[in-house]
């Protein structure tokens, strides 16, 4: 699974004080969607309070998508409940549409119209007009630095301008609420930063933002997030909940032979992964067992010198790797496969 750019292994979750909890923006219960004989979302409950930047995270194909298009009323459950924006996303998809903003996974702008023919048109859509619409197109041109591209055609933009441009038309209307299906995929660096930047900027003025990814990196400056794999929800908390939960421990080390170190690690029980990069290798062990004492007692053991070893904070990504993992070993057990029989 792809962590962004230049994920680094030694950096602790983001401490970001989530608003303070009021009526949820979003209630889901017991949400789920089939297609056919395929379960694409299986039974999610959550809330997302206001205020906050939410993130639903998971790997290509996990029902991410499919969880965000029910939220906001283009697909109808095929179980289960929820309410966005005080409407039933069954009963009143078009009044929950008419208050949120949707950023989709790929740009679905007109790119032979120019940016500020595109904010004219999203504009209208939402029903904004004359002296209000002028003044909120030029808000967010400025506010996106798209103010210098305004005669721009959309489609000559980069990646980066294109997703501003994006943004910046979903959230035209002011909306308290705006999904982001997987923005910054496909976004250099340096734009995903400034993306975020600009998501922050919102959040901070009440707009509630609720965003899928598969990049763990981003999941560290999200509020909370809801962990998704196989369509089922398995984990929903702040980061530091979650890496409190999986009570993992990790180190960094190098050593004589990389290879062989991480087939006599990856023999032990207690061990959870043990990674390469570069010449280091990362290992995460579990219930709070000391990484470096059972590198220690493991490698020298067998001859392999440790050449440096330090300790280092557990990330999200760790924390979501333990977490499919043991689902997966829970899905192969004998009492897993009658239960789902």
């Amino acid at each position: 699974m792809p962590s962004g750019s230049g994920r680094s292994s030694g950096t602790a979750t983001s401490s970001i004080d989530p608003p303070s909890a009021g009526a949820p923006i979003i209630s889901a219960e017991h949400l789920s969607r089939r297609f056919g004989d395929l379960v694409a979302v299986r039974d999610v409950s959550l809330e997302v309070h206001r205020g906050e930047i939410f993130g639903i995270l998971g790997p290509n194909g996990a029902g991410k998508s499919t969880t965000i298009r029910m939220l906001c009323g283009i697909l109808d459950p095929s179980s289960g409940t929820a309410t966005v924006v005080g409407h039933d996303v069954a009963r009143e998809p078009d009044k929950v549409k008419e208050r949120i903003g949707y950023m989709t996974q790929r740009f679905s702008l007109y790119e032979d119209l120019s940016v500020v023919d595109n904010l004219t048109f999203y504009a209208g859509i939402y029903g904004l007009a004359g002296t209000r619409r002028r003044a909120r197109i030029a808000d967010v041109l400025e506010r996106t630095g798209l103010a210098g591209r305004r005669k721009q055609l959309a489609g000559t933009l980069s990646g980066g301008w294109k997703q501003r441009l994006a943004l910046a038309c979903a959230t035209i209307h002011e909306p308290p609420l705006i999904f982001l299906d997987e923005p910054t995929a496909g976004v250099d660096p340096v734009s995903r930063r400034e993306f975020w930047e600009q998501i922050h900027a919102i959040a901070s003025q009440g707009t509630t933002a609720v965003m899928t990814t598969h990049y763990m990196d981003e999941a560290e400056r999200c509020h909370r997030l809801a962990f998704i794999f196989r369509g089922e929800l398995l984990d929903l908390g702040t980061p530091d909940e979650i890496l409190r939960r999986r009570q993992l421990r990790v180190a960094e080390l190098e050593v004589g032979d990389a290879r062989a170190a991480a087939t006599e690690l990856r023999a032990r029980p207690e061990v959870e992964e043990v990674a390469h990069y570069g010449h280091r290798l990362r290992l995460a062990v579990r219930a709070l067992a000391d990484p470096q004492a059972l590198a220690r007692e493991v490698l020298t053991g067998r001859g392999i010198a440790i050449t440096s070893m330090r300790e280092t904070h557990p990330t999200v990504e760790d924390a979501f790797v333990s977490m499919v993992r043991a689902d997966a070993d829970a899905g192969a057990s004998p009492d897993a496969a009658v239960g789902a029989s």
